[in-house]
């Protein structure tokens, strides 16, 4: 049977300004770096998409070397785009990025014009895209001067590979000079996606300050801290969990007794606000203004289902944010 979206499907969603481009994204947002890859299951990864598109999630992230193996994740979307959501391109955004390893020798990982067109070029065949809407750099190079990078990122747009340009895990300083180097091209930074979570507060110190100034979106990914922040592991490490799996990015090791601890008190609060600690956590991120999106990841179409529905109560009082204060402190 062929798949029809939900007539209803922008009814509930909230789409939000990207910085100050026209562009504006889903609260909520899909990101694909696992669970859709050579080593998952099809059925799965393509009813996650259909169900993430039937609620009004109209941007799906990926990068060249999500799977496992790497690649793979790009061959899973592009096979679900061609089934079922070819007829709907003009209502997506689509996103890749390069930086980390993806090919032996010189060429296949870091910033260089060589390295990021060619990943691209590689990336639109998998999914058989003639373009995306967003590519990033995925990481800072140490070695390749930073105008040679965003110079690939503007060839990038001004070839027709892509609409906008993107970076990713940049310092504040860092992105000043991408943003400047970008604009003094012709084609503005779009948005970064740096991590963000009640675990992870780096931004805070100074990058949402700086977006704010230049206009730039930004789209957090790990805004659960890769699943701490959710009941998953409130009674210890489920084999099927991304801690159990040896090609996830989350370590036992990470899973302390301190972050418990701390897991727990703030599963306190969610339930306090009539929420899972995963729907609060996601609307803690989202309260900054300077956050367009949270990028969410999945392992079936319910967790989708689970993170949209933290939008109808994104709002904390002052006593909530103090407690998760003293809490994370």
């Amino acid at each position: 049977m062929s798949y029809r979206p939900a007539d209803i499907r922008y009814d509930a969603m909230t789409y939000q300004r990207c910085g100050k481009s026209g562009v504006k994204l889903p609260a909520i947002s899909l990101g694909l770096w696992h669970n859709f890859g050579g080593v998952d299951r099809f059925s799965n990864s393509r009813a996650m998409v259909r169900r993430a598109f039937d609620l009004g999630i109209t941007h799906f992230d990926l990068a060249n070397d999500y799977g496992p193996p790497p690649g793979s994740a790009e061959k899973t979307f592009g096979r679900i785009l061609r089934r079922d959501l070819a007829p709907h391109r003009d209502e997506l955004i689509i996103s890749t990025k390069a930086g980390w390893p993806m090919w032996p020798g010189p060429y296949g990982n870091w910033g260089s014009r060589k390295y990021l067109i060619a990943s691209l070029d590689q990336s639109l065949r998998r999914m058989e895209l003639d373009y995306v809407d967003i590519f990033y750099h995925h990481r800072p190079d140490p070695e390749t001067p930073l105008a040679e990078t965003m110079g690939a990122l503007d060839h990038a747009v001004r070839s027709g590979r892509a609409l906008y340009a993107g970076i990713s895990a940049y310092t504040p300083e860092q992105t000043s000079e991408a943003a400047r180097l970008l604009r003094s091209l012709g084609t503005p930074c779009l948005i970064h996606q740096p991590k963000y979570s009640m675990l992870n507060r780096g931004i805070e110190r100074g990058l949402l300050a700086l977006l704010r100034e230049q206009g730039i979106g930004c789209i957090a990914f790990s805004p659960l801290a890769q699943g701490l922040l959710t009941d998953r592991y409130l009674s210890g490490i489920p084999a099927d969990s991304r801690a159990a799996k040896p090609h996830g990015f989350l370590k036992r090791e990470e899973v302390t007794a301190d972050v418990l601890a701390r897991v727990r008190r703030l599963t306190e609060c969610a339930r306090a606000r009539g929420q899972t600690l995963a729907q609060m956590a996601l609307a803690w991120v989202l309260r900054h203004p300077e956050v367009t999106a949270v990028l969410v990841g999945a392992s079936r179409p319910q967790h989708i289902a689970d993170a949209v529905a933290a939008l109808t109560h994104r709002s904390f009082a002052s006593d909530e944010l103090r407690t998760i204060d003293q809490i994370l402190a």
